[in-house]
């Protein structure tokens, strides 16, 4: 796979709204289109957004960093998404506004035009009937590369619909306590990554594990290991597996080991913990 592949990417936008009064541009696929468009490798990016001040923020901030906003929808009857965090023993937790515009993304004309290529999705924006319905529409395509994050957010998640999105999928990324949530779990992490990786018949399952690092299974069942690089004081850990996921897309797309995939993904994810936020707006950030 090379950098030339076109590059779709499927979820919410909405904002982080942090305990300090703090707003901040955010969504794993937001964030991860976000850092993708930095590396280079030109998103496009299917979402949704109200006809308020927060949606007209996230078009503005968006066109200012050089990216395509023609597949942002405009919702009139729905607010612009916003999930409100709280830090507890430095480990976030978040409460997702119900009913938010991303919870209606329509199979618009941008949505609809022939996907192909490669296609990131996670789990969240499934969890209305309507964004449902057009990401079941949209991954009917044989033909496409599908990454899957997975991101278990309470209530908003059923093991089944999870496991139907993992069905289609190329590559998995997800936490190790997510991993146990959906039923893969032993005294053996090794063995509960196989079971999961034999599942779903993946390319790469793909476990990131906070401050122990990451672990992948590839399609021969060889396991690859990183531990964390030391990284400067931790300022706040949201959207660091964003980060570890768009480097490592960036990595598959264009077609480095798994290896070096997974260094840079860790490095970069150490890195974005030191600022408040999920995403940079300095572009020195991304060199």
């Amino acid at each position: 796979m090379t950098s030339s592949s076109n590059l779709t990417l499927f979820g919410e936008a909405l904002f982080d709204c942090f305990p300090t009064g703090e707003n901040v541009l955010g969504g794993a696929p937001f964030n991860v289109a976000w850092h993708l468009h930095a590396l280079g490798d030109s998103p496009v990016f299917i979402s949704r957004v109200g006809n308020d001040d927060l949606g007209k923020t996230i078009l503005s901030e968006m066109d200012s960093w050089g990216m395509n906003t023609q597949a942002i929808q405009i919702d009139g009857q729905h607010q612009t998404g916003r999930v409100d965090i709280t830090i507890k023993d430095d480990e976030p937790s978040y409460t997702f506004a119900e009913d938010s515009a991303w919870d209606f993304i329509e199979l618009g004309e941008s949505a609809s035009q022939a996907l192909s290529g490669f296609f990131y999705h996670g789990t969240l924006v499934a969890r209305h009937e309507t964004s449902y319905k057009t990401l079941e529409k949209l991954t009917e395509n044989p033909s496409l590369d599908i990454f899957v994050d997975v991101n278990l957010r309470s209530p908003w998640w059923q093991k089944e619909v999870v496991y139907h999105w993992l069905e289609q999928a190329r590559w998995v990324k997800l936490n190790e306590s997510e991993l146990y949530e959906l039923g893969f779990q032993s005294a053996d992490l090794y063995q509960d990554m196989t079971r999961m990786h034999t599942h779903f018949h993946l390319d790469q399952l793909i476990v990131t594990r906070g401050e122990k690092g990451a672990i992948v299974r590839d399609t021969d069942g060889e396991f690859h290991e990183v531990a964390p690089t030391q990284h400067e004081q931790v300022i706040d850990t949201v959207g660091a597996g964003d980060a570890f996921t768009a480097m490592y897309i960036h990595g598959l797309l264009a077609d480095w080991s798994i290896e070096t995939t997974l260094e840079k993904a860790q490095a970069f994810a150490c890195r974005v913990v030191t600022q408040r936020g999920a995403i940079s707006k300095n572009p020195d950030f991304y060199k």
